[in-house]
């Protein structure tokens, strides 16, 4: 006698690279649709994480913006943008680390990883939710520095170039607070994440010039990644910058470019081993 059951049948294995990339971007969109879900319940948190920014823009803008003066002259508001512009890039890596941790601290992160789903999507699709967030984020700043007075000089194939540059930034130090997230897997250490994104955005050319600084401290902002992000927008936009003899001033373009990849180089692999061998 045959009994038949309706048990869903599992599917089979992807064997081709093809098919596993499918895969994978079919199961990390899963995630990301569930990480954007979860933002559209809490308006009040994406409010605060948008107007933050703005208000800095307008403190600096317009309460010291009038005491600011720029090497070789220029309007302080179009220098101050490229630098607000990477700060917002920096700024919020810590609601992806809390998000990492607390799904792993819950075992929401196991009960993913029981499913028969890509064993990357967990990272990937939180990381596109945030790259999604941040590319409102950073279309808000554009509009506020539009209203303030900042415009860019340079024609838009170098003004998206420069969008891009801030983009892959932000992607880049994501990795790291993925990873960081999954190491430390305790929500309530975010107060350590912060520790490490402030010196981030506030030790480089962002406010001060490096020059200004003492030898060290000011070659420490010099090799900053974000000062090399700030010093090539602000080029690509054609807004006023610090300038500098360094070597470090006179390849800002190629060290924003270099710095993310090598971020990603590091970060990328470690956060994927790291899902992987939880609790091993």
């Amino acid at each position: 006698m045959t009994i038949m059951t309706d048990a869903p049948a599992v599917p089979a294995p992807a064997r081709t690279l093809a098919d596993r990339l499918r895969w994978a971007l079919a199961d990390g969109w899963v995630i990301t649709r569930r990480d954007l879900s979860h933002r559209a319940r809490r308006p009040a948190m994406v409010a605060v994480e948008l107007l933050f920014p703005v208000m800095v823009v307008l403190m600096f803008a317009y309460l010291f913006g009038g005491g600011m003066t720029i090497p070789g002259g220029g309007d302080y508001r179009e220098f101050l943008m490229p630098g607000m512009f990477a700060l917002t890039m920096v700024f919020g890596l810590e609601a992806t680390f809390t998000a990492i941790s607390t799904d792993a601290a819950r075992g929401v992160t196991d009960r993913f990883r029981s499913l028969p789903m890509s064993s990357s999507a967990v990272v990937t699709g939180r990381c596109a939710a945030d790259m999604l967030n941040s590319v409102v984020g950073l279309a808000v700043m554009i509009a506020v520095g539009a209203a303030v007075g900042w415009r860019w000089h340079e024609g838009p194939g170098r003004a998206l170039a420069a969008v891009g540059l801030l983009l892959l930034l932000r992607f880049a130090l994501l990795w790291a607070g993925v990873y960081l997230g999954l190491v430390v897997r305790n929500p309530e250490a975010v107060m350590a994440m912060q520790i490490l994104v402030w010196p981030l955005g506030f030790l480089s050319n962002t406010f001060a010039s490096p020059a200004t600084m003492p030898g060290w401290l000011g070659a420490i902002a010099e090799w900053n990644p974000m000062s090399a992000t700030v010093a090539a927008t602000r080029e690509l936009f054609g807004n006023p910058g610090w300038g500098g003899g360094s070597w470090a001033a006179q390849h800002a373009s190629l060290l924003a470019l270099a710095w993310p990849l090598v971020l990603l180089a590091v970060f990328f692999p470690l956060s994927v081993h790291r899902y992987r061998t939880l609790d091993r």
